[in-house]
């Protein structure tokens, strides 16, 4: 999907446009990109605190609606300013707080059994959405990892995610979605730029 060099350049672009919006009030101009950038793709852009890796913004696009490098920007400023769970972030705060970029595929309706769930499901591979009427929520594939989930606790985590009962993937009329998910980070802020493995 990306290597390296392409999860850098998306992470340091992420930090570039969150940090010129907050100084400028517009995010900056891009210019030539690679081509894989110009195709659409879901993207996540997650902002923790450093060193004790509070969440502090997540906003992204699950669906490839935008093309990458558009959709990033767009996380990216919404990530920071966004948030409806956080205040927005200020430029001070930029210098204590991780950058991460998620590259999500397309995400496929899980065909099976509710009960056969969990066995559709690779911890570290996939995110989930859950969707039931006007109600979704997603999470993903590192968020599993990270509090340490079964597929059932994760199944369950994402049902409370779009408001519903933690059983609720289990009940007709629910749809559960799968995705996978490749991820870059600074490991401190403005540092060095890893691929996270997850599984």
């Amino acid at each position: 999907m990306f290597g390296i060099k392409e999860g850098e350049y998306l992470v340091r672009l992420a930090r570039k446009t969150i940090e010129t919006y907050l100084r400028e009030g517009r995010p900056p101009k891009v210019g030539d990109v690679p081509e894989k950038f110009r195709e659409r793709a879901g993207v996540f852009v997650t902002l923790e605190s450093y060193p004790d890796k509070e969440l502090r913004g997540c906003i992204g696009y699950p669906e490839p609606v935008y093309p990458l490098i558009d959709a990033l920007i767009k996380a990216a400023v919404s990530a920071a300013t966004r948030d409806p769970r956080f205040t927005p972030v200020s430029l001070e705060e930029m210098d204590n707080l991780v950058v991460e970029v998620s590259v999500l595929s397309k995400p496929e309706l899980i065909k099976a059994p509710p009960r056969d769930y969990p066995k559709k499901i690779i911890l570290g591979r996939h995110g989930l959405i859950a969707e039931r009427g006007f109600n979704r929520g997603l999470l993903l594939p590192q968020v599993a990892m990270d509090e340490g989930w079964d597929a059932e606790e994760f199944l369950s985590h994402t049902c409370m995610k779009a408001g519903l009962m933690p059983d609720a993937w289990l009940q007709r009329g629910t749809k559960i979605y799968r995705f996978e998910g490749i991820v870059f980070a600074e490991v401190s802020p403005r540092g060095k730029v890893v691929e996270r493995k997850l599984a």
